[in-house]
Parts: C-alpha cells; sequence; structure tokens
C-alpha cells in the first residue's frame, strides 16, 4: 500500500515492532501491545497473524527478527510519485502556496485518469484566490481563538452581515464543499464557505453565545464482507477515519459496523456501494433500503 498520513501507521507499527526485535526477541503479547499502541484497533487482525504466521517474513517464530539493524523508512520513487499527484489536487492550495514538490518527479496519476461517480459537480473554486485568503483567514481564527466580521450571501442572494466566532471547519466529499461552524451572539451558525464574499478579523468585544451544541446524530451501519481481492484491507483504509469495529466470523467473512454521522448518510449509501459484491449490509433495515433504492435507480438509468 502507498504512503497515506492514516494508513501509514501499518508501515510505523511494524517498523515500531521491528526495532523491539532487533534488540531482544519479542513475546507473543508484546507483538499484540506494539501494534494496538501504533496501529488502529482493527489492525491486530491483519498485522499480527501477517507477522506471527511468517507471511510477512520479519518476524520469526521465536520472535526474532533476521534484521540486523533497526528498520528506517526512506521515501521511495513510487511514494514521491503519489505525493506528486496529491499535490496536484487543487485542494492544496487552501493550505500552501508550496505546491511545486519535487519538481523532477512524475505524478502517479493525473485527475484526468479517473472518474467520480454519484458527486455533484458545483464543488467549492479551490483555485480562487479569494476563497484560498477566506479558508486562510478562518483557518487562522479557529487556531488562534478569535471572533471574525463575515458578510456572505444569503440563499436568496442577499449579502448579510454576522460576526461568529469559528469552531471547526467540515467537509463534504459528496458536496465537494466546506462548511463553517461557528457561535455568534445567539445561536451557532453552519456557512458554506464558497457564499463568504469577504471576512476580517472583529476587533470590538465579542462574547459568543454557544447556545445549544450542535451534536451529531450518529448512526451505525452494520454489514458482512467478503474478504476476496483484499476487501477487508481496502475497507479497513477506506474508513479509516470513522469509529468502527471488525469482527471475523468465517474464513474469509467479517463482521463490519462502522459509524456515522446522520447528515452524512447518502455520502455513506455511496462509499459502500463502492465496494460492490463484496459487501452486505444487514441492518438497519432503512439503509439496506437505500442500497437497493439506489441500485435499481441505477440499472433503470442503464447504468
Amino acid at each position: 500500500m502507498i504512503f497515506s498520513e492514516l494508513y501509514s501507521a501499518y508501515y510505523n507499527t511494524v517498523a515500531s515492532v521491528l526495532k523491539t526485535a532487533v534488540r531482544r526477541p519479542l513475546k507473543k503479547n508484546e507483538l499484540r501491545e506494539v501494534i494496538e499502541q501504533h496501529a488502529f484497533g482493527e489492525s491486530v487482525l491483519n498485522i499480527e497473524p501477517a507477522l506471527s504466521e511468517e507471511r510477512w517474513q520479519l518476524i520469526r517464530s521465536d520472535g526474532s527478527t533476521p534484521l540486523k539493524h533497526p528498520p528506517s523508512m526512506p521515501m521511495t520513487t513510487l511514494e514521491k510519485r503519489w505525493l506528486k499527484a496529491i499535490f496536484a489536487d487543487p485542494r492544496i492550495r487552501l493550505f500552501t502556496d508550496e505546491t511545486d514538490l519535487l519538481p523532477d518527479v512524475e505524478p502517479l496519476f493525473k485527475a484526468s485518469d479517473y472518474s467520480v461517480f454519484d458527486k455533484y459537480l458545483d464543488g467549492d473554486p479551490y483555485e480562487d484566490e479569494a476563497y484560498i485568503k477566506t479558508f486562510r483567514r478562518i483557518l487562522d481564527a479557529i487556531e488562534k481563538r478569535y471572533p471574525l466580521s463575515i458578510d456572505a450571501t444569503n440563499r436568496r442572494g442577499n449579502i448579510v452581515h454576522m460576526v461568529m466566532m469559528p469552531e471547526y471547519l467540515e467537509y463534504s466529499e459528496k458536496d465537494d464543499k466546506f462548511r463553517l461552524i461557528g457561535s455568534g451572539w445567539r445561536h451557532k451558525r453552519t456557512l458554506n464557505l464558497a457564499r463568504i464574499a469577504h471576512c476580517q478579523p472583529y476587533t470590538k468585544p465579542f462574547e459568543a453565545n454557544p447556545g445549544k451544541a450542535i451534536q451529531p446524530r450518529m448512526c451505525k451501519v452494520e454489514f458482512e464482507l467478503i474478504d476476496r481481492r483484499k476487501a477487508l484491507e481496502r475497507v479497513l483504509l477506506h474508513f479509516a477515519h470513522f469509529e468502527k469495529q471488525a469482527e471475523k466470523i468465517d474464513a474469509d467473512r467479517y463482521r463490519v459496523t462502522v459509524s456515522y454521522d446522520k447528515d452524512d448518510e447518502t455520502e455513506m449509501v455511496i462509499r459502500i456501494l463502492s465496494f460492490g459484491p463484496m459487501i452486505k449490509v444487514t441492518s438497519p433495515q432503512e439503509f439496506a433500503a437505500q442500497i437497493k433504492e439506489r441500485l435499481l435507480s441505477q440499472k433503470s438509468c442503464g447504468h
């Protein structure tokens, strides 16, 4: 698996195991403790048997390692090409102007190499200089905890003025949009960044009224997974940033439960559908019904 900011936990975890094994043989309970300390909770399902059964020929049966020196992980050419491709994403400009990364490296892929289905096409204008300036200002305000004076366009096309204390940003993959959540004088507010015409620090005395905290409506979806073509590995990567549990129920079948915000349910349906017949939703029935409805809709449209 190519380096990623989330999935590199696998590599760092195995490196930690090997650093200990270079000094002395690892006991089985120590192997599990290192994995649980450095990786995701469900990583034990993959890493421990791969090492202990010597499918990854890095740890011997007695807990020692054939390596003579602790491992280091310099970037490979493949990783550099992957990073080059990631830095071609226009959203990178929201965080840095240094986008000419690795000038002598060819990107692993380009945006023209793939198509995305079930995603709205009116995403935020990530290459617009005014949008970039607004995004960075909001990030700074969140980090340094100061209020913002904001002029934004409402649904009727009118400019409205507001003052709020930014709390956090959230991104919708389905909508391809960023939203700002903050506290105003009266209550919490949610604002699409693309609607912000202008914002600047608010320098007058301001006491935000957080009102009733916005609590996500957490739901759970449970599905069974057939581990073919590395489906389990791909699912754990795909849902790496979700709270989840994975349980082995047969030789190549797993039961996976993923928690998500009710507001992101459509996005969750799309994510699960992307795995095709490898996944079968078992509960709740309402979620399974949405899967069926979307599949029937695609069939009727000839997709």
